[in-house]
C-alpha cells in the first residue's frame, strides 16, 4: 500500500508541474533541528499499566534540504531529518520495587512538497510525508536477561500547508510556514520479551496497525547575503501528532501523543542552470 501511494503522489506532482523548464534555480543546503519533546500513551483497560507521560532527552536532528524552482509560480522542496532520541521510563510496579525501562529510538523525518504562489508574500504546498522510528528498549541491568523490545514503526501520507515570506528590512526576512498531515502504515513490527508488564509470560512478536497524524509549525529569521547566493536562517519548530493503534489483545497501549520542539538553524546556496 505505501508504495503504490507513493507512486501516485509522485505521478500527480509530475503531471501538474510545469514542462517548460528553460530556466531552473535549484537551492541546496543542510538543516539542524535542536529538539526536546515528550509523549503520553494511553493504555488499554486491560493492561495492568497505568497511562504514562515523559520526556526525551534534547538531542540534534539534521539533514539536507533541497528545492527546485520551475517558474516564478512552482517550486518542489525536500528535508530530510535523521537523529536518535534517548529517554528512561519508570513502567512497571510490583512487590519487588519499580522497574526502569531505557530507550533508544533513531527516527527519519522528510517531506516532499509542491510549492504555489500564491502571491508576493505566501504560498500553498501539498505533498508527502515520511516518518520511520527503529526502537530498542530495555530493563535495567537486574532484567535485562529477559526484557527487550524492538520495534520498527514506518508511515507515509500526504501533507498540506501554507507559509510566508514577509520583510523586515533589506536582505533580513521572517519566513514561517503552517501544516497539516495524515500517514497511514503497514503496520509496527514489536519483538517483546515481557517488556510491557508481563514479565513472566513468553516472548511475543506481532505486528500492529496504526494510523498518524499532527500538525507542523516553524518560525525563523532569515538572511540573504547577496554575494554568496547564500541564505541563513534561525528559528523554532513545532511537531504534535498521535499515533492511534489498532486494538490487538497482546498490545496494551491505544494511542500515543507526541510533542517535538525546538531550534532550527539552516543554511542554503542557490544556483541557475
Amino acid at each position: 500500500m505505501k508504495k503504490n501511494l507513493i507512486i501516485k503522489l509522485l505521478c500527480t506532482l509530475a503531471i501538474i508541474i510545469p514542462c517548460n523548464l528553460y530556466s531552473t534555480d535549484i537551492t541546496v543546503g543542510a538543516t539542524a533541528w535542536y529538539v526536546w519533546g515528550d509523549r503520553y500513551e494511553d493504555v488499554t483497560k486491560n493492561s495492568d499499566r497505568p497511562n504514562k507521560s515523559y520526556a526525551f532527552d534534547s538531542t540534534f536532528l539534521y539533514g539536507p534540504a533541497i528545492s527546485v524552482k520551475f517558474s516564478d509560480d512552482f517550486n518542489l522542496t525536500f528535508v530530510y531529518l535523521y537523529g536518535k532520541f534517548d529517554y528512561d521510563d519508570e513502567i512497571y510496579k510490583d512487590a519487588g520495587g519499580a522497574y526502569n525501562i531505557k530507550t533508544s529510538a533513531i527516527r527519519s523525518d522528510s517531506d516532499l512538497a509542491l510549492n504555489y504562489r500564491l502571491n508576493g508574500n505566501f504560498k500553498a504546498f501539498a505533498g508527502i510525508k515520511y516518518m520511520a522510528y527503529e526502537v530498542k528498549s530495555s530493563f535495567n541491568d537486574f532484567l535485562k536477561d529477559y526484557c527487550e523490545n524492538h520495534s520498527k514503526h514506518t508511515s507515509i501520507g500526504p501533507g498540506l500547508g501554507l507559509s510566508g515570506t514577509l520583510p523586515i528590512i533589506e536582505n533580513i526576512f521572517l519566513l514561517a510556514t503552517v501544516s497539516g498531515f495524515y500517514l497511514y502504515s503497514n503496520g509496527e513490527e514489536f519483538k517483546d520479551d515481557g517488556i510491557y508488564g508481563r514479565k513472566y509470560t513468553e516472548p511475543v512478536s506481532l505486528k500492529i496497525g496504526y494510523n498518524e497524524y499532527g500538525i507542523n509549525s516553524t518560525m525563523s529569521i532569515a538572511y540573504y547575503i547577496a554575494p554568496a547566493s547564500t541564505v541563513i536562517s534561525l528559528g523554532g519548530r513545532f511537531q504534535y501528532f498521535i499515533i492511534d493503534y489498532d486494538k490487538h489483545e497482546f498490545f496494551p497501549i491505544n494511542s500515543i501523543t507526541n510533542r517535538i520542539y525546538g531550534i532550527t538553524l539552516t543554511a542554503t546556496y542557490t544556483f541557475s542552470f
